[in-house]
């Protein structure tokens, strides 16, 4: 190319640019107030780090606390004040250019995410289960996650009586893209929310105090098919954008149902190219299934439960899931209702395999943390089945199941750290036997809990497990309620199990003690029972208010 050609490239380009600088940039438009849960959580997370860096060490276990959960009541307060607003309906929009969209399910969905991590963050900050260590209490955490397992540093660590304080700021950013995640409106917004809820995750999962070792092998599964699953999306919204021409959701339904009406001549060719859509459209599901849980992508989550400090275990197993629901619901309903012949018959299987799985494998489980997680598996069959409805009763009984079963979720996982040995907590099922004659309080609390998780009336496990099978035999997915209530069944055999066992077991003599836990624990149990029973005897309000929320901006 001759000097003269690039000369007249550039003065012709320099003549369009200069002919309109009015229209070029324009600042972006970013409503401040309807995201201000979000902006409160990231505030009070970067906070925190700097509490870290600048605070004496012995008042940064309290400070930390206290910005935790002045940060989430602060942001559930704000959600509440925008739903009263009237951003759940009426005023539902799309907000800051298009990246998120507030309306009913995003504030649902955050509403019970913070609720959630709320409850989950005084078990975080709960000292008194184990001994005392050197005069020092001590919580379920690391005294120092950099130290080597066993290592003099460690020891020294413990003896000098330090403790894991950035855990409060990881759960927090956590929670931020957990806020982020159902809200998203564009595939890389999604992304983002993805990855910032994942990575605090993945460190959170390695720093238990007891069987350290283990923790970390969790924490390098977790990451390494969580990596798995990131790539899986991120691909996936690579084939969108190509099939589509944009990130945005409206944009690509509109591109699926055939309503675009500018096509953009570069993207003439690949428009037309179902082959990108369906594979990108699985690719995506993929990533928001393995967040889920669900079978075949389910292979992380009775390692990382088991693995995990169980404080961790119960807030990622309710919150995670929160989260992840609500972006698949808004992808599915959002983006791809056209493609609804084609993503139906896929995923009747995933949930067919998801809840006989779950309940099928975990009578054979012998530990309490990895029957939970198999439970959790099955949990997120039932929960897709109400998915797979495609009507706005499936929208809010999804919405009302998820609530539900966070709650039963955080509070069981709270019981799991009170029974405990001489080597921290007693998860092997034969050291609860008796537990009902040894602590009877604790035994009925948990005998509560694995009742909801099997469904039995009265609970707000039959609650949410009724609303999403109507709305899936509403839907015409009868075969499918079919499979749960008898994945149910199978279920509740291994719960019932385990209450047996608690009441009507010899308690052994050299069987694990109750210990006695701070106000803390006490409050995420009692939360957790009075959820589980309120839901369970006068569900009809909140199923009403998911019904009000259920309904996605476009």
């Amino acid at each position: 190319m001759s000097a003269t050609a690039v000369h007249s490239l550039w003065t012709t380009a320099g003549e369009v640019t200069s002919a309109a600088p009015a229209e070029k940039f324009k600042a972006p438009v970013i409503e401040y107030a309807q995201l201000t849960p979000v902006l409160i959580v990231i505030g009070v997370a970067v906070v925190g780090v700097l509490v870290e860096a600048f605070v004496p060490r012995r008042s940064r276990y309290y400070t930390q606390v206290f910005l935790t959960v002045v940060a989430l009541a602060a942001a559930f307060a704000a959600v509440v004040g925008l739903a009263a607003g009237g951003y759940g309906t009426t005023k539902a929009h799309v907000a800051a250019m298009g990246a998120l969209a507030i309306d009913g399910p995003t504030l649902f969905l955050q509403g019970t995410i913070l609720l959630t991590s709320l409850v989950a963050v005084f078990t975080f900050a709960e000292r008194r289960l184990d001994p005392a260590a050197h005069g020092n209490r001590v919580d379920s955490f690391a005294a120092q996650a950099a130290a080597v397992p066993g290592s003099d540093s460690e020891k020294a660590a413990v003896k000098a009586g330090f403790t894991t304080t950035e855990v409060f700021p990881l759960v927090l950013f956590s929670v931020a893209g957990m806020l982020v995640f159902p809200a998203a409106n564009d595939l890389l917004t999604l992304f983002v929310a993805l990855e910032v809820f994942s990575l605090p995750l993945y460190l959170l999962c390695a720093v238990a105090r007891r069987k350290r070792l283990m923790s970390q092998e969790a924490a390098v599964k977790y990451f390494l098919l969580g990596a798995f699953s990131s790539a899986f999306l991120l691909f996936g919204i690579a084939l969108l954008y190509g099939y589509a021409g944009s990130v945005s959701y409206a944009t690509i339904a509109n591109v699926v149902d055939g309503s675009v009406t500018r096509i953009d001549p570069a993207l003439a060719d690949t428009m037309g190219n179902d082959a990108l859509l369906l594979i990108g459209g699985a690719m995506i599901l993929t990533g928001l299934l393995f967040k889920v849980g669900a079978v075949p992508f389910h292979m992380w989550t009775p390692d990382v439960y088991q693995g995990a400090p169980t404080p961790v275990t119960g807030f990622m197993a309710a919150a995670t899931k929160v989260a992840a629901f609500g972006a698949l619901l808004r992808l599915l309903y959002v983006v791809l209702p056209g493609l609804a012949w084609d993503w139906r018959p896929v995923m009747w299987a995933v949930a067919i395999v998801t809840m006989l799985g779950g309940a099928i494998v975990a009578i054979t489980q012998t530990d309490i943390k990895r029957l939970l997680a198999y439970s959790s598996i099955a949990h997120a069959g039932f929960i897709l089945a109400g998915v797979i409805a495609t009507t706005p009763d499936g929208i809010s009984s999804v919405l009302f199941y998820l609530g539900a079963y966070s709650f039963v979720t955080v509070g069981a996982f709270a019981v799991v750290t009170l029974v405990r040995d001489a080597g921290g907590e007693a998860t092997h099922l034969s050291k609860w036997a008796g537990l009902g004659r040894r602590s009877p309080l604790v035994a009925a609390v948990f005998a509560v809990f694995l009742l909801a998780f099997a469904g039995i009336p009265l609970t707000s496990g039959f609650s949410g497990k009724f609303a999403v099978f109507k709305a899936a035999a509403d839907g015409g997915a009868g075969g499918l309620v079919v499979v749960g209530v008898i994945s149910s069944a199978i279920a509740a055999f291994f719960y019932i199990r385990v209450i047996v066992l608690m009441f009507f077991s010899e308690p052994k003599a050299d069987g694990p003690t109750v210990a006695v836990p701070s106000p803390l624990t006490m409050t995420t149990i009692a939360v957790g029972v009075a959820v589980t029973l309120v839901l369970g005897l006068a569900p009809q309000y909140f199923l009403d208010l998911a019904g009000q929320a259920g309904v996605f901006v476009r």
